[in-house]
């Protein structure tokens, strides 16, 4: 049940979780009410700045970290630490010798997910009143007509984030990770952790607290508080409709897109398809804010018609969003023997009817998985669905800011609350099939 329940803080967004935060614990929040009573403390301290910012970044990035040394830990050759427990070394000496050096390229792998996260930030940051890029970008953006000093600030975020990636590759060097053998898989060992049971479940316990509970929990009280002073539930359907038209149309959009660039990759990799995949990145390296910036210049200029339209919204999350849809693909086409295809085509039928009666079905998980993934992040876009949406457009990302931006806590709980429920149908089915197929495979040891 962990494998859910910790990955489930991904549904919250950064400026959700922020929002919660500054609720729970800011100056005039639910805690200095509780506090003030008994003990008489009328105000905490500010919550809001680089601390604010930090907390809230970490609470609600953390998932992408574990979820890839999760999997990482899960395809590891056992063989290499029972050669070490062999050779009489300790667990510990194990885990940090053999198991360690072996995670590293993941670990590096989801620190930098969460770098550039952080980088492409711009709710929690603008919430918490502490001053970066992104936030800067979209004052001068919406504060002047003259868009030369974004384009400027839109430049040096994007050297940032490269100097970020170039670091991380750095990091990684030239060290190079294999399995030993290509057997069979062999079955998950999970080890009782005996006297460390309790420890090791109020960690999680904790954790999920402070990263799930505690936010869902404040925008409860205040969605309860505002509804008891009299102020009208606005669950904001329509703003839920206009969330859910744009992200399924971009993650249908991104599957589609994504077909041809997993294809070239499995099928054919050589220098044509690595420089399609990493064209496919380059969009989701860089921030969602300059991204926007782009597109309302291009349209704006080139394609006046596009300005300001949905197609618009929707074309800017398939680019900011395709490696989540491609990389399931292409992992999915691995998996996938080429002699079926070439037997398909001995038998005298076309690539279309091969496609559609061999390979779509087999690779449906992967698509379904990336669609998935697509739906979930581009639900909770923020900058680029400011910038690019039309004129009265509302999406529940949106109706979140403007309440939360005018501290009307109440009147931003609803459409926080809808957004974090639809949010978590999409993880949840992820999630779920990933702690099946863990079952499947454990065996117990006791220790």
């Amino acid at each position: 049940a962990w494998t859910v329940v910790v990955a489930l803080p991904l549904v919250i967004p950064s400026y959700i979780g922020a929002f919660a935060l500054i609720g729970a614990l800011g100056p005039h929040g639910m805690l200095q009410e509780m506090l003030a009573g008994p003990l008489g403390i009328e105000r905490l301290p500010d919550i809001s700045g680089f601390p604010g910012a930090l907390l809230a970044l970490t609470l609600f990035t953390y998932p992408y970290v574990y979820l890839v040394v999760a999997a990482a830990i899960r395809g590891l050759d056992p063989s290499l630490e029972d050669a070490s427990r062999v050779l009489g070394r300790s667990r510990w000496a194990t885990f940090w010798g053999v198991t360690a050096p072996l995670l590293k390229p993941s670990i590096a792998a989801g620190g930098l997910l969460v770098a550039l996260y952080t980088l492409h930030d711009f709710g929690a940051v603008s919430l918490m009143r502490y001053n970066v890029f992104t936030q800067a970008i979209y004052i001068q953006y919406k504060g002047s007509f003259d868009r030369t000093p974004a384009a400027i600030l839109s430049l040096m975020l994007v050297g940032l984030a490269g100097i970020v990636l170039w670091l991380e590759q750095r990091a990684r060097g030239r060290a190079r990770y294999y399995r030993s053998s290509t057997g069979s898989k062999r079955p998950v060992t999970a080890v009782r952790l005996g006297r460390w049971r309790w420890p090791a479940l109020a960690l999680c316990c904790g954790i999920t607290l402070l990263a799930l509970v505690l936010p869902v929990g404040i925008i409860t009280f205040y969605l309860v508080r505002g509804l008891a002073g009299g102020e009208a539930l606005a669950l904001s359907w329509s703003a839920a409709g206009g969330s859910i038209l744009v992200s399924a149309s971009a993650a249908v959009g991104a599957v589609v897109a994504a077909l041809p660039v997993a294809f070239l990759s499995a099928r054919h990799p050589g220098r044509v398809s690595a420089v399609a995949e990493r064209l496919t990145y380059s969009g989701y390296a860089l921030p969602g804010l300059v991204v926007a910036l782009a597109f309302v210049f291009f349209s704006a200029n080139f394609t006046p018609v596009l300005y300001q339209s949905l197609p618009l919204v929707v074309i800017a999350y398939v680019v900011l969003f395709l490696p989540q849809a491609a990389e399931p693909i292409r992992g999915a086409l691995l998996q996938l023997s080429p002699r079926l295809e070439e037997a398909g085509r001995a038998l005298g039928k076309s690539r279309l009817r091969i496609f559609s009666s061999l390979v779509a079905p087999l690779i449906a998980r992967g698509a379904l998985a990336g669609a998935g993934l697509v739906f979930l992040t581009a639900m909770k876009e923020l900058p680029a669905t400011l910038l690019l949406r039309p004129t009265g457009f509302e999406t529940l990302s949106t109706r979140v800011w403007t309440g939360a931006t005018a501290g009307l806590y109440s009147r931003a709980a609803a459409p926080a609350l809808l957004l974090v429920a639809v949010c978590a149908v999409p993880l949840y089915g992820l999630a779920r099939r990933v702690e099946v197929r863990e079952m499947q495979d454990v065996e117990v040891r006791a220790e």
